[in-house]
Formats: structure tokens, C-alpha cells, sequence
């Protein structure tokens, strides 16, 4: 095992973005990893075993600075819960047709789905949304099989997702970063379990990289207004939704 510098540094940018504003880890890194050389056998499970690690961190660094209540009894510590078990579920069903499946149309259907959350919350940002247990329940199944799938997909669909079922923005982001680190465990237990193994190339790296950025981003998360966070929410998965789309025609 060895650390490689680049990769460590675009791990480091990928989680800050994605521990900031719980989504772009995954979904930005698998693909610029694809074009770096490797493979998806060696890019998931790695990018879903650095995802465990930092997630777990994560979802302490932001109850740390309050972002959300993680405490057992808290609403976002239930709100988590149900996302984890959900996730669960969705992220089984991902890894078993992750071999099935033709990777332009997962990217497409990620891509869409992304592109119609982020587009919901930009058009309803100043509307005060009811909090709904169905919904985050659905989300959760929906986000961890796009996980299961492609390593990406989760924060974006979890993230702005909440915000849409009535949770406010800081605490969503780290709601999702505590739900995605569960989540990637199962995800890695699963790929261990049906042969694959974790590419060591590319683990410590990334692993790394992403840790040194999860004190920073949970910081910079205490510090935004709750209505400019909505919108940078919303923002980043309308743009991530749109560059994943991109992907699948370029």
C-alpha cells in the first residue's frame, strides 16, 4: 500500500465538497477515477470503504458543531435511523444488478433523478415544507441503490431530498453523512461477500485525503445561514444532475 499524492488531494476536495454540502464524493470521484485508469471493480469498493470512514466521522464532526442533533432520542438521530435501515435495503438490491445493468443507463437515471431534486428545491426554497417519515424512508431506498449501483448518487438524492420532506438544510447535510457511512459499510460487506475485492491502490489515498477534509467542511456548514445553504444545496444537485447527464452523452 502506498499513498499517491494526486489522487489523496482530489479525495481531500471531492469529501470537502461533499461533507459541506452532504453530496459530490462519489458521484464527482468514480467518474474522474474511470477516466484516470481504473477500474469500477477497483473504484467502488474503495470509494465505498473511504465513504464508511468518512461518513462515521462525518455525521460526529457535524453533531460536534451542531449542525444536527445526533443524540439517541433526537428527531435527526431517528430521521437518521430510518435512512440507515432503508439504505440498508436499497444498497443490497444496487450491488446484486450492479452487474446487470448497462452503465449509460444507471448514469441516466442517476443523472435525471439528481438533476428533478435539485430543480424541486430551487423552485420551492422559500416554502416552509411538512416534515414527512414516508418520504425519508423512501428516500433512503431510492439514494442507496443508486449507491449499491454506481458508488455515487446517495448525498444528492438523501441530501436535497430531506429538505424536500421538511428537515432543515444544515441538519440534512449531516443527517446524510451519518446515514452514507452505514450505508457504504453494508455496500463494501456486500462487494466482500460476492468476490470483489477492495482495490489497495487506490483505499489509502482516498482514505486519507477524505478525513483531512471532514473538520473543515463541518465548520464551514456551522457557520452558513440555513437559507443559503438550501440554495447551495439545491444548486449542487441540480449541477451534478446535469454533469452526470453530460457524462452519459459525451
Amino acid at each position: 500500500m502506498e499513498i499517491i499524492v494526486p489522487i489523496l488531494f482530489l479525495a481531500f476536495a471531492c469529501e470537502l465538497v461533499d461533507s459541506s454540502l452532504g453530496m459530490g464524493y462519489g458521484t464527482t470521484l468514480t467518474p474522474l477515477l474511470l477516466l484516470w485508469g481504473y477500474s469500477p471493480a477497483e473504484v467502488v469498493p474503495a470509494v465505498l470503504l473511504s465513504e464508511c470512514i468518512t461518513g462515521l466521522l462525518a455525521g460526529l464532526a457535524h453533531h460536534e458543531f451542531g449542525n444536527a442533533e445526533l443524540r439517541p432520542g433526537a428527531r435527526d438521530f431517528k430521521v437518521a435511523l430510518v435512512l440507515t435501515g432503508a439504505s440498508v435495503v436499497g444498497v443490497l438490491l444496487g450491488v446484486v444488478l450492479a452487474v446487470n445493468l448497462p452503465a449509460w443507463a444507471v448514469k441516466g437515471y442517476v443523472g435525471l433523478l439528481v438533476l428533478g431534486i435539485g430543480l424541486s428545491i430551487l423552485w420551492n426554497h422559500r416554502r416552509e415544507i411538512p416534515f414527512s417519515w414516508r418520504r425519508i424512508g423512501g428516500l433512503g431506498l431510492l439514494a442507496a441503490f443508486n449507491k449499491g449501483i454506481s458508488g455515487g448518487g446517495y448525498g444528492p438524492v438523501v441530501t436535497a431530498g430531506q429538505v424536500l420532506s421538511g428537515v432543515r438544510g444544515r441538519s440534512a447535510i449531516g443527517i446524510a453523512s451519518l446515514a452514507e457511512g452505514v450505508t457504504s459499510a453494508v455496500g463494501v460487506a456486500a462487494y466482500l461477500c460476492s468476490g470483489a475485492s477492495i482495490g489497495w491502490q487506490l483505499a489509502p489515498s482516498l482514505l486519507l485525503g477524505a478525513v483531512i477534509s471532514v473538520p473543515i467542511s463541518a465548520y464551514v456548514v456551522s457557520r452558513l445561514p440555513t437559507q443559503r445553504l438550501t440554495l447551495l444545496i439545491g444548486g449542487a444537485s441540480t449541477g451534478l444532475g446535469i454533469y452526470t447527464l453530460v457524462r452519459v452523452v459525451v
